[in-house]
């Protein structure tokens, strides 16, 4: 294994650390549990927060900013947050107008953010919940019973941040949250594995001439291992898989994400968009909004997701709000 790394156990600290350092005029930091939150952080709206594992940056612990998350409190590489993280961060950030939790479907989180809610609830706070399940790769997968939570809670966090901010209650939140992750879906696949720093080994074996398709961004197992094909032939599987599932129909509105894993060049990335904006076309789909890059990873795994999600005018509308975040673009 090769990674720049010191103790593999302080290695989410040390990352947090240089977030914050980085950031010191807009974020806070609270170490001892893994709290990264607005420095400015308002009190006169509902103020959202999210946090799993890490090792899927910029997910989440970079989107924390005006319009996106106010908090958040991931836990070490691929795994929950502890129960007091979530609790701890929520009754840091917690105002009169309430507190919406965002939780991506796995056991683990649901079970950690279950009980944070409870205590926090018990000590008068006032809080919403949606659950992210957009991924169409498997019913069940290692980490939880149901649909997996992956990229298209990008599309969550940014409807929900641009409506925050614009004052909406904490139940039209909840509404809204829950309409994006009915109309957004998701599946991933990938050329390898990736290495955990604690383990200091690839979490999965592949060969040279494989790919897992409807991976987990966890590395768990998908519809099934193949051959590599030729990226139009991946793209037609997947595109179809996440286009089929609602169903979209000719003439809607969509965005469309091309997300990397982590180790895909930018280049393949917007081959691959390409391929998938050409395929939406084709279907009558009119693409209003594109993302390309890295948005949830899986440590340095090479791979990459496609998500399409079904826009109207409100959802459209708040996709197009400012929203500001850690990550800089000269």
């Amino acid at each position: 294994m090769k990674k720049f790394v010191n103790d593999p156990a302080n290695f989410v600290k040390e990352m947090f650390e240089g977030i914050y350092l980085a950031n010191k005029d807009k974020l806070k930091w609270v170490p001892e549990y893994n709290i990264l939150y607005r420095a400015d952080l308002p009190k006169d709206k509902v103020v959202v927060m999210q946090g799993s594992g890490s090792g899927h940056e910029p997910a989440h612990s970079m989107v924390v900013g005006p319009g996106m998350l106010d908090a958040c409190c991931p836990g070490n590489i691929f795994a929950a947050p502890p129960m007091d993280y979530v609790y701890e961060c929520t009754k840091l950030i917690a105002n009169d107008k309430g507190v919406l939790h965002l939780i991506n479907n796995y056991q683990g989180d649901r079970m950690a953010w279950d009980m944070a809610r409870e205590m926090a609830e018990a000590d008068g706070i006032k809080i919403g919940v949606v659950i992210i399940d957009d991924d169409v790769s498997v019913t069940n997968s290692l980490y939880t019973v149901g649909r997996r939570g992956v990229a298209g809670n990008f599309f969550v966090i940014k409807a929900v941040g641009a409506a925050a901010a614009k004052g909406k209650s904490l139940e039209e939140l909840v509404a809204l949250g829950e309409k994006v992750n009915k109309n957004v879906r998701s599946m991933g696949i990938a050329l390898s594995s990736c290495t955990p720093p604690a383990k200091g080994a690839p979490i999965f074996d592949i060969g040279d001439d494989e790919i897992e398709i409807g991976i987990g961004i966890h590395g768990e197992p998908g519809r099934r291992r193949d051959k590599i094909r030729s990226a139009s032939e991946i793209i037609e599987e997947v595109f179809t898989a996440v286009h089929d599932d609602i169903p979209f129909q000719k003439g809607d509105r969509v965005a469309i994400m091309v997300n990397g894993m982590g180790g895909t060049p930018i280049s393949e990335l917007y081959l691959l968009y390409g391929l998938a904006a050409k395929k939406a076309e084709a279907k009558g789909l009119t693409i209003v909004k594109n993302y390309v890059g890295n948005y949830c990873t899986s440590l340095e795994m090479q791979g990459f997701s496609l998500t399409l999600l079904k826009l109207d005018s409100e959802i459209e509308s708040l996709l197009n709000e400012p929203a500001e975040i850690p990550i800089r673009v000269f």
